[in-house]
């Protein structure tokens, strides 16, 4: 049994399945609009989303501990949003707007 999962992990490394890229139908493609921001914040480094999102949880802290809760909460909720927007930004880096 060994030897036989042996070859099948040396199988699949010498000769990896790759899925075929399929390009989307053209009334499925981005906008201009769409490209072009995504072209202007693909120049963002990955990590400016984080210390982004980071900074506003900081900021949240800040005005909880000075009593202003409501606020505190609101951008504390900004976090996520900008976790979110930076996982986008770096799916369009790699697969591309279209997934081309």
């Amino acid at each position: 049994m060994m030897n036989s999962m042996k070859d099948a992990m040396t199988e699949a490394i010498e000769h990896p399945v790759t899925q075929p890229r399929t390009r989307p139908r053209p009334e499925h493609r981005e906008g201009k609009v769409a490209r072009s921001i995504e072209q202007q914040t693909a120049k963002l480094p990955s990590d400016t989303f984080l210390w982004t999102a980071i900074g506003s949880m900081g900021v949240s802290l800040a005005l909880a501990l000075t009593g202003r809760g409501k606020a505190a909460t609101f951008v504390g909720q900004w976090a996520p949003t900008i976790l979110i927007l930076g996982l986008y930004n770096k799916l369009v880096k790699i697969e591309g707007s279209d997934g081309v």
